[in-house]
């Protein structure tokens, strides 16, 4: 009952965000059910017309969305895609945030040097530039996904780190804080029973958008061929790839491009209500 009234509080914008995510994400756990071809066959010729168009009766294979520049199945290719691009992203996001967030919450309770140190750490690797740090990483250590992971997660976690400790250092201050010291309480219990619960609710509306971020980075190194590399699915990589067939009409690197769009819009709305709601604010977006 509490769900259906948490639902029905909830603006249109953000109803619509959560439905393309929830989608976007059975899209990812059933990706090798929904596909009728496997990730990397060829069942065509190149870049073969959709299902529904009128050229598509002189083909055999039945390709719902067309075929890629391979004459790959591109329905095949983008459930796939989905799979691996939100999946490790979100992988990323979930690493730099187990990493960041117990950090953050120990550094603004251990004042003195050792909050100084860690702080200016994440103050070094705040002020390198992501896209060339990520580069040079890749080049040395090639563009697998193990590498893209640790390398995006370590760079992101520093950002996170920072929101976290600013709105921790804040609720430290706070008498229910100083009543718990009083008592006693021990700081895993300051920082997991008191802080925590408390920043919450501006952790999760930067839990999507740095999901976003990541999402995008990913998909960008992907389209520059140092993402996650071919024959593996990916968004990015499907819009590099088959650039060329705008010139021909084809609509084809539009698809992915949309499906990015798409489900970067929904996370930023679900992100906005987070925000109001935590803000207090009855405004509805």
């Amino acid at each position: 009952m509490s769900y259906f009234l948490w639902w029905r509080k909830m603006p249109v914008s953000a109803k619509l965000g959560l439905l393309v995510i929830v989608l976007n994400l059975l899209i990812v756990a059933l990706a090798p059910i929904l596909a009728p071809y496997g990730e990397g066959d060829i069942v065509g010729a190149v870049w073969e017309p959709p299902i529904w168009s009128s050229e598509a009766q002189k083909h055999s294979p039945v390709v719902l969305l067309g075929t890629d520049q391979v004459g790959r199945d591109v329905y095949t290719r983008m459930m796939f895609g989905a799979r691996n691009t939100i999946g490790i992203a979100l992988v990323t996001t979930l690493i730099a945030f187990l990493f960041a967030v117990p950090t953050a919450l120990y550094s603004s309770l251990q004042k003195g040097w050792m909050d100084q140190l860690i702080s200016r750490a994440v103050d070094v690797v705040l002020a390198l530039p992501t896209l060339i740090v990520s580069l040079g990483v890749i080049s040395i250590f090639g563009s697998s996904i193990p590498v893209l992971v640790i390398v995006i997660s370590f760079l992101n976690a520093a950002s996170i780190f920072r929101v976290c400790r600013a709105v921790a250092v804040d609720i430290n201050e706070m008498d229910f804080v100083e009543i718990a010291k009083l008592r006693g309480e021990p700081r895993w219990w300051l920082m997991w029973g008191e802080i925590f619960p408390n920043v919450l609710p501006p952790l999760l509306a930067e839990f999507g958008v740095r999901f976003c971020y990541v999402f995008l980075f990913i998909s960008s190194l992907s389209f520059l061929g140092l993402g996650i590399q071919p024959p593996t699915a990916d968004w990015g990589s499907m819009v590099r790839e088959n650039g060329i067939a705008i010139s021909y009409g084809i609509m084809t690197p539009l698809l992915p491009a949309l499906a990015i769009a798409v489900l970067t819009v929904a996370v930023n709305l679900v992100v906005d209500w987070l925000l109001h709601k935590a803000s207090g604010s009855r405004e509805l977006i």
